[in-house]
């Protein structure tokens, strides 16, 4: 098992954590770490383009000019597709482009990403987001002193009601995402240059992924206050 310093709000050592070796240690499966990407890439898409065929372009249905005696082609209505202005030929109409992924292969891949930012030594841990006001100075301060200032930072709290100061200290940073360590997915973990935990969100990590599935969820919830 591999540890992590851990830090004050200050930046300055006061341990170390150790990283549970069937979370941050396990064999990499880029296949899936792919597929889990491209899943979630694809469910964000909102799917609304669309186009007008020629049954739907306002256009006069008269025909251009004559059949014959003109010398050229042959037209019938404006809305054609090789008309400017006409109907588009096998363009985008509204669609759903949602990918499913069984939950299973999404936690294997979360583990695949996870235990990548460990091999590369991109987590940090702080021992507490005690924020008693929101004040994004502090969280600026806590970066720059864990020379995270001009990385991508993904800050993973326990949950947004108990952690909502540091929540509101770090959103207005530009380079800093927030999210839970129920909600962490496999896109955000990666496209991240680093991870920034405390220990009570890391360790709730931890406890959830070695749980089976459905109990990990309702784990969550009852963490949130929520019903299961």
């Amino acid at each position: 098992m591999s540890t992590v310093p851990v830090y004050t709000l200050a930046g300055e050592k006061s341990g170390e954590f150790e990283l549970a070796a069937d979370i941050f240690d396990v064999t990499i499966n880029e296949a899936l770490v792919h597929q889990a990407v491209v899943a979630t890439l694809a469910n964000r898409r909102q799917g609304t383009a669309d186009t007008k065929t020629r049954g739907e372009v306002k256009h006069t249905t008269k025909k251009v000019y004559r059949q014959k005696g003109t010398g050229r082609a042959r037209q019938g209505m404006r809305s054609a597709p090789h008309w400017k202005g006409g109907g588009v030929v096998f363009g985008p109409h509204p669609r759903s482009y949602a990918v499913s992924l069984p939950k299973k292969m999404r936690r294997a891949a979360l583990l695949s990403a996870l235990t990548s930012k460990a091999h590369d030594e991109a987590i940090f841990v702080v021992d507490r987001f005690a924020f008693d006001a929101p004040k994004t100075s502090r969280a600026a301060v806590l970066l720059k002193a864990l020379q995270m200032d001009q990385l991508k930072v993904l800050v993973v709290l326990t949950d947004f009601n108990g952690d909502g100061n540091a929540a509101l200290s770090f959103r207005n940073l530009p380079n800093v995402m927030t999210t839970t360590a129920d909600m962490l997915g496999t896109y955000d973990t990666l496209v991240a240059d680093c991870l920034l935990f405390d220990l009570g969100s890391i360790q709730l990590l931890q406890e959830l992924k070695r749980q089976p599935l459905g109990i990990a969820r309702w784990m969550a919830k009852q963490a949130q206050g929520g019903v299961a």
